[in-house]
């Protein structure tokens, strides 16, 4: 993923917030040799502070043979994309027409170190902080080894702790544009109001003056 200096995040707190509200993505596993890459959706539970995202799978998954010839993997998230029409984009001296489209998103690619988990207490302690995580509220059971409801269960799926050792950011908001196009792209966005539109422009003002 190139990533120029204008749409860097300013600093880890930037992407470690959006990571937290950004829960779901695809996991990708390095394939068998002849055989091409595993990309897995999946939920996760990021954990800024330990440095690991945890998950499970099915024990069917036919990803675990390549997961562990190599468990150098790539977690990627993307959200909050838009279709930016040329015309937005046009300089301030220069015809609408000319103007060349674009896409705005958020990406956080993080490179981990997979680790497969198949003892009943370690992957009841995930479970637990995954359902901690989308569930603070509470109204689940906790799981436990061999006690209901999901004791017998644990047998079916497989842990997945994954260590961060990378982390590469992108927050592609038209860092580089002058302000008077980023405030046209900024109320045309507005104006438009289609799906990620709210969530692109609180991006463009919030980082406005991020370029380099």
């Amino acid at each position: 993923m190139l990533i120029h200096p204008w749409d860097a995040p300013r600093d880890d707190t930037e992407w470690q917030t959006w990571l937290a509200a950004h829960d779901f993505g695809q996991l990708a596993v390095n394939g068998l040799p002849g055989e091409p890459p595993f990309v897995q959706p999946l939920h996760f539970a990021f954990d800024a502070a330990r440095g690991e995202a945890v998950t499970h799978l099915a024990r069917p998954n036919p990803l675990w043979p390549a997961l562990e010839a190599n468990p150098r993997v790539l977690l990627s998230v993307v959200d909050d994309y838009v279709y930016v029409p040329g015309p937005w984009q046009a300089a301030p001296d220069g015809p609408p027409e000319h103007g060349v489209p674009t896409s705005f998103y958020t990406a956080v690619q993080l490179s981990c170190t997979a680790h497969v988990v198949d003892d009943p207490a370690e992957k009841s302690d995930m479970l637990n902080r995954q359902v901690g995580h989308f569930q603070p509220e509470g109204g689940s059971s906790r799981a436990t080894p061999d006690e209901a409801p999901y004791g017998r269960l644990l047998s079916g799926i497989r842990g997945l702790r994954l260590v961060v050792t990378e982390v590469r950011a992108k927050f592609k908001y038209a860092g580089k544009k002058p302000e008077e196009v980023q405030d046209r792209i900024a109320g045309a966005l507005a104006g438009r109001s289609g799906p990620g539109d709210d969530a692109a422009r609180e991006h463009l003002v919030r980082r406005r003056g991020a370029c380099a």
